[in-house]
């Protein structure tokens, strides 16, 4: 057990969304572990609260529990006022989201809009809600938790890659921009974890092949390892990441750079 007399100050508190199982639940263990105060959200109190509890008794550090939907419009403005008004707050992980493997037209627009709200609007709110106070102490990190489904759209994840794309957008971006002061982005991007993240999007644990599904805590851990040495992206089950990530920023900057003329290519034979 951590003695809370001993912590360092300078930890601050993490804020972990969807904290009451899965990833987000062994992130706060993880991080209590380090000796972090914690700010734990989640829609399930009950089990919110068991996590807590846990934590409170394993590693002493202070455990705030807060109930809410980041898909509500109504909870998103509390959590983001929450996060902007606490100065202690040194690091939020973006965890919570949400799937449903389908076609478009068997994801229905509830289910489509549930992933944006959650899965896209939710980070980006809290991003922007921590990001002013980190910048203006210099200091706080950000864990976006995206999907390596971010790089590549299956037929029945068409909507749910589509909101990981953004993650992954908006995360290099935001740290392009924070590249130059003491503020640190991390973009997390896991393949198949045993969560039960799988029930609910539709397609059972059980239907995928177990050596391909990575245990939560080694996911959780590695991102951590990720994070302490400086990774800007993380992915967590890809033995060669950091050369294969050069080939994909070869070719993506490559693709970029030759859009960069005002004549249509030569192929639709469209005269000058």
């Amino acid at each position: 057990m951590t003695d809370a007399r001993n912590k360092p100050a300078t930890l601050g508190t993490a804020v972990v969304t969807g904290a009451s199982a899965g990833i987000g639940a062994v992130y706060a263990d993880r991080l209590g572990a380090r000796g972090y105060d914690l700010i734990l959200i989640a829609r399930r109190g009950d089990k919110l609260e068991g996590v807590a509890k846990a934590i409170r008794e394993k590693h002493a550090v202070s455990v705030e529990t807060i109930v809410a939907d980041l898909g509500s419009e109504k909870d998103l403005d509390r959590i983001s006022t929450t996060i902007a008004d606490d100065a202690s707050i040194t690091m939020l992980v973006n965890n919570a989201g949400t799937s449903k493997m389908a076609s478009v037209a068997e994801t229905g627009l509830a289910a489509a809009n549930a992933m944006t709200d959650l899965n896209v609007t939710a980070l980006v709110r809290l991003s922007l809600a921590a990001l002013p106070g980190f910048k203006a102490r210099d200091h706080g990190t950000i864990v976006n938790v995206g999907s390596i489904l971010g790089f590549h759209s299956l037929p029945i994840s068409s909507v749910y890659s589509a909101t990981k794309g953004y993650v992954l957008n908006f995360t290099r971006g935001l740290q392009d921009e924070v590249a130059e002061t003491g503020v640190r982005v991390q973009l997390v991007l896991p393949a198949s974890t045993a969560t039960d993240l799988w029930d609910i999007a539709g397609v059972p644990l059980s239907a995928l092949d177990p050596a391909t599904v990575m245990t939560i805590a080694d996911c959780v851990d590695a991102a951590l390892a990720g994070l302490d040495q400086g990774e800007a992206i993380t992915l967590p089950s890809v033995e060669d990441a950091a050369n294969l990530l050069t080939a994909y920023d070869t070719a993506r900057m490559g693709l970029l750079g030759a859009s960069q003329t005002g004549k249509p290519a030569s192929r639709y034979g469209i005269a000058a």
